[in-house]
């Protein structure tokens, strides 16, 4: 049957042109594609003013993408379509630790550290010890996990930003559980910061009346043989973007204690990480 394009008929009309040794996955993917893209367009009436002003767009946005920057993965941050994919692709029961946004500043093969190390290199901040346990689901706890940290620095700044500036290394190690499987470092307290925002993705938030900043956190990826992987953040409780954080990463199980020890610059924050067993 030929499918000629009509307004009416144009979903139809595209996907018929799929032919030949299509996976049936990706044809699920196209049609389902190109089935809501048109069903939007219709939604709105998309003109041809917008249409070529939302082709400028991400001709910019690639434009803008480089080795050190990549603003098709902060555009997808900001409309929340990364976490979408990462909850969907993580569901995990009750009590187990949830991820969040990886983010683009994790750097592979950080310096191993001896429990109790502090990774802060630069000597700027306020003096935060990092402890907990990484048990699985039953409250066991996993030996010989690897908990991979980093975190801006009190500036804001992650060190590969500021490669000229900070240490290497500046905020970043990897520790590895004992039979206890706990874990102990000292860092800082994260400062919230912005995304890149002097980009196509930065230019749009301001036209929605939306700001660019994440609330402080520390990252944290954990990993161990026979478990699934962590990717995620602790934030601060009382950073005032909590609840409104740039790219929608903060989850309530994930706000952790951040508690004075003594005076106003020094501070604990204690927090379990719970790995689910691969199916």
């Amino acid at each position: 049957m030929t499918h000629y394009f009509t307004e009416e008929g144009s979903v139809e009309a595209v996907n018929a042109r799929m032919r030949g040794e299509v996976t049936p996955r990706l044809r699920e993917v196209m049609e389902s594609l190109v089935k809501h893209l048109h069903a939007f367009a219709k939604e709105v009436e998309l003109t041809q003013t917008e249409w070529e002003f939302g082709i400028d767009f991400l001709t910019k946005t690639g434009q803008i993408c480089s080795a050190e920057r990549q603003e098709f993965i902060l555009l997808s941050d900001v409309l929340g379509l990364s976490m979408l994919v990462d909850a969907i692709n993580n569901r995990r029961p009750a009590g187990a630790t949830e991820n969040t946004v990886f983010g683009p500043f994790h750097v592979e093969d950080a310096p191993i550290r001896a429990m109790g190390d502090t990774i802060c290199l630069d000597g700027k901040g306020e003096t935060c010890l990092f402890t907990g346990r990484v048990i699985d689901i039953h409250g066991e706890p996993i030996e010989g996990a690897c908990v991979d940290v980093w975190s801006d620095n009190a500036e804001g700044f992650y060190d590969v930003q500021q490669p000229d500036v900070q240490p290497k290394w500046n905020n970043r190690g990897r520790f590895y559980t004992g039979a206890d499987g706990a874990y102990a470092f000292r860092g800082i307290k994260p400062v919230s910061y912005p995304i890149p925002d002097d980009g196509p993705v930065g230019q749009m938030l301001d036209r929605l009346g939306r700001h660019p900043y994440r609330p402080a956190h520390m990252h944290f990826l954990v990993t161990s043989p026979g478990f699934q992987t962590i990717v995620t953040h602790t934030f601060v409780g009382d950073d005032p973007y909590l609840s409104d954080d740039a790219v929608f990463g903060v989850k309530q199980t994930l706000v952790a204690p951040f508690e004075h020890v003594r005076g106003d610059t020094e501070w604990h924050s204690p927090f379990d990480f719970v790995m689910v067993a691969k199916a």
